[in-house]
């Protein structure tokens, strides 16, 4: 299942990992999520290149979904991570972008490939 096929909103991100056992060769970001129509299942991305967090904490709430969906080539972001690794990167990367209800938080993700672990 496509990223921009799951259903996101209402869905709770239960938790977030980085890992980085292996950087620059297997640099990965899991996430735990209770989603609204299949249960609690994990979405991990792969060959990270970049993230972004901007979280707020201190909300008692769980951590819900407003939207996510891959940004178009003219995102910001993305247009800088390109500028900046421009002749240097020859594979096509996305940016996953995920947006909370509850906090009004943003994740970016620049990576090449995600995918819903079973």
């Amino acid at each position: 299942m496509g990223f921009d096929e799951l259903y996101w909103h209402d869905s709770v991100i239960k938790k977030i990992e980085i890992d980085r056992n292996n950087p620059g060769k297997t640099d990965t970001i899991l996430f735990e999520i209770d989603w609204y129509d299949i249960g609690i299942k994990k979405i991990l991305f792969e060959d990270v290149y970049w993230l972004r967090m901007d979280m707020n904490f201190g909300v008692v709430a769980e951590e819900s979904i407003y939207e996510a969906y891959i940004a178009p080539n003219d995102d910001i972001d993305i247009m800088r991570f390109n500028e900046k690794w421009h002749g240097i990167l020859k594979d096509t990367l996305l940016c996953f972008i995920i947006k909370t209800a509850s906090t009004g938080s943003e994740i970016k993700i620049i990576a090449k490939s995600c995918r819903v672990d079973k």
